[in-house]
């Protein structure tokens, strides 16, 4: 068996879902509620998608920890954490009743931030003629599920470590 690049295992752009930066949280979460992709009959659902500017230029990725963050009130969230720390205080995932709809109206209201103000920076992309091994390498060196994959400078897709894991079983069963 001739061993895969990553255009052979890519999951063509096209397929995968993407946003402008400007986007909303709130659209994001839609996009992933209603976004299926389908690669050799198998369906799942994406946990992050690519992220670009007017110009089509790759800027980062969102991941649903990232919209979770996004949506986290305050006094859930990063500020209070050194609070909860010194005083040894977990935060009661009841407090959200105690709110009167209050939390709730503040969790609709943040989740009209745009994506860019939660996404991550992407810090590896694959050139399409990749080796396999060098996406394994990228992959567990970086601890990523998902990298995307250029040709000439351009995204045209991304490998997933599950499609990259099948493609190794195929190689070891």
């Amino acid at each position: 068996m001739e061993s895969k690049r990553a255009s052979d295992l890519m999951i063509p752009l096209s397929e995968y879902p993407h946003m402008p930066y400007w986007f909303t949280l709130r659209q994001a979460m839609a996009t992933l509620r209603s976004s299926r992709i389908e690669v050799q009959d198998k369906v799942s659902l994406p946990r992050a998608f690519l992220v670009f500017n007017e110009a089509y230029e790759l800027l980062g990725i969102v991941r649903r920890r990232d919209i979770l963050r996004g949506l986290e009130p305050h006094f859930l969230g990063s500020r209070s954490r050194g609070y909860r720390k010194l005083f040894d205080v977990k935060a009661d995932p009841d407090l959200m009743e105690l709110g009167n709809g209050k939390v709730q109206s503040r969790i609709r209201e943040r989740a009209e931030r745009p994506v860019g103000e939660v996404m991550q920076p992407i810090k590896v992309t694959l050139q399409h003629d990749d080796h396999l091994m060098t996406i394994i390498a990228a992959m567990v060196d970086n601890n990523l599920s998902m990298i995307p994959v250029l040709e000439d400078g351009s995204v045209v897709g991304v490998v997933r470590s599950v499609d990259v894991l099948d493609e190794v079983s195929k190689l070891v069963l």
